[in-house]
């Protein structure tokens, strides 16, 4: 095989390999999606319980980026101290290291035509039979292991059969400055294909065929564990302040992990020697590396135990809340990235909305009649962020479950765009209230008391939010049909109103009775899909296959 070809190959077997391993990721993330919410949210109440479970859950979906989302909504929703969701970060950056096991133990030892494309054909056969299903899920999955597989064969045979145009070795006997080259070209393989992943595999690859002896592909790894941290940095970028924190979590966990594998690097390779024959683990490099990887990461979490406290009050200290307060607090591109979560951090932040909306209304119904109205808008443009953040989600594969919950958010959505464009309409009415007599006054007055206390009821945010308050729903109507009855009175029997303002003056009571109508439907929804019905055993049964 010529350099040419062999670089040919080998950048598709990295292309497969990372097409295999989105394809596996959400998959998983589809099939276990709910469930990973519900494991993070009963299992980290303890260091060791947040550690464990993040180590379990990342293992299991194959994507780190998912489960620190998750903990990132926790955290947001208040269920999780940000020191408790740090041991779940933790443990994710151990359950990360199972994709080398995964290489080592079966990318590097299976028949790739026996094994890889009978996964892809069973895994496509399962997709297409359900493609929104959890079979169809594992579909998905089946294939993504199918195509790393053979990403991985492809690999082995551009260093097999052009070894020389991959020749590592000149950056070798130069003492620490070699081990620090191969740190740094670790670093950079994972900067370059945005995965940790893929950049172990081509090292664990490298030194199962040889061309890259164990230390300096040790020093590899370290490199690619640092990398990894650039993706964070790049993903927080305009995300929440607890994105924030976590990235910053991750970059510190991973560079202080890596500069102690660094400087004790000869005896964590000895160690690794040590207990790869104690654990009766087959002597290969790529076994001895994925080995390394845990330890070393193992070793991380032992180094951050006395730490933990103070980097979590130091983090909560930085990354303050957004200034703008019409940008989303609980949205953004990485939230988005499991569906499953992203409801919930869409629940949350349309709850914030719906108390914006019912906080300008009741703002807007306390300004004196005539005076100029106050500078409004926040919750439109908050709804629009909002949208923006409905649209990219609604082209993702979801469960059937998480499509319904999402359409049902976006009514919700277009329930509090309708109230939020009528606050405009409000604003702007109230002039025409200062025009009527004392006693159409008073009666206006009457009607806004009795539409605070409602809008009480309807405010999703609010400690008495009851969007079926009969009581205070029936005290508003009684006075709205009371006023709107006097103000036709006047206007038919009196020349003190005329019609212009007459009916400027009833657009207004009735942009106030639609706006509250509007809320009354938002909120009822928003109730149902936090208590939703149980599902029928029928129903329940088919959405299991």
């Amino acid at each position: 095989m010529s350099d040419a070809s062999g670089l040919s190959v080998l950048i598709g077997g990295v292309g497969l390999f990372l097409l295999g391993m989105g394809a596996m990721t959400d998959g998983l993330k589809l099939a276990a999606g709910p469930a990973l919410g519900r494991v993070l949210g009963s299992s980290t109440q303890t260091r060791l319980r947040g550690l464990l479970s993040g180590i379990l859950v990342t293992a299991l979906v194959q994507s780190s980026s998912a489960v620190t989302v998750a903990a990132i909504g926790f955290v947001n929703a208040g269920l999780l101290s940000f020191g408790q969701t740090l041991w779940v970060l933790f443990g994710a950056n151990v359950g990360t290291t199972m994709t080398g096991w995964l290489v080592a133990l079966i990318g590097l030892k299976i028949k790739i035509e026996a094994a890889a494309l009978t996964l892809i054909g069973l895994g496509m056969a399962l997709h297409l039979s359900g493609p929104k299903t959890r079979r169809g899920a594992i579909g998905t999955v089946l294939t993504g292991f199918g195509v790393l597989f053979l990403g991985i064969g492809f690999m082995q045979q551009a260093f097999d059969g052009a070894g020389e145009a991959f020749d590592l070795t000149r950056l070798g006997g130069h003492g620490i400055w070699s081990t620090l080259a191969f740190v740094a070209a670790g670093t950079l393989l994972t900067v370059l294909m945005q995965s940790s992943s893929a950049a172990l595999a081509v090292v664990l690859t490298l030194a199962e065929t040889g061309t890259l002896p164990l230390s300096e592909a040790a020093a590899a790894v370290i490199g690619a564990n640092i990398g990894t941290t650039v993706t964070a940095v790049l993903a927080s970028i305009g995300a929440t302040p607890n994105a924030h924190r976590a990235a910053a979590a991750h970059v510190g966990f991973n560079l202080v992990t890596g500069v102690v594998a660094l400087v004790l690097l000869p005896v964590l390779i000895r160690a690794v020697d040590g207990l790869r024959e104690a654990f009766a683990l087959e002597a290969s490099p790529a076994v001895s590396l994925a080995l390394f990887h845990t330890v070393f990461n193992v070793l991380g979490v032992a180094l951050m135990w006395p730490l933990a406290g103070r980097m979590a009050r130091f983090l909560e200290g930085r990354f303050g809340p957004r200034e703008a307060t019409v940008r989303t607090r609980y949205l953004d591109r990485n939230v988005a990235s499991v569906p499953a979560l992203a409801v919930n951090a869409l629940d949350l932040e349309l709850r914030r909305l719906g108390g914006l909306v019912t906080g300008e209304i009741r703002t807007t119904l306390r300004e004196p009649a005539g005076g100029k109205p106050a500078a409004g808008g926040d919750a439109l443009a908050l709804a629009s962020a909002i949208a923006e953040f409905l649209t990219s989600l609604s082209r993702s594969s979801m469960a059937q479950g998480t499509a319904d919950t999402l359409a049902s958010q976006l009514r919700v959505l277009h329930y509090y765009e309708n109230c939020a464009e009528l606050v405009e309409g409000l604003r702007h009415g109230r002039r025409s209230i200062a025009s009527l007599d004392l006693l159409l006054r008073q009666g206006f007055d009457e009607l806004a008391r009795k539409a605070d206390r409602l809008l009480l009821a309807l405010d999703p945010q609010g400690a008495d939010f009851a969007p079926d308050h009969r009581e205070r729903q029936g005290e508003f109507e009684a006075a709205y049909q009371h006023l709107k009855a006097a103000i036709l009175a006047v206007g038919a029997s009196d020349d003190r109103l005329d019609m212009k303002t007459m009916d400027s003056v009833l657009d207004t009571l009735s942009a106030l009775h639609r706006a509250t109508d509007q809320a009354t439907k938002a909120g009822l929804l928003l109730r149902r899909e936090a208590n939703p019905p149980p599902e029928p055993a029928a129903t329940a049964a088919t959405q299991g296959t």
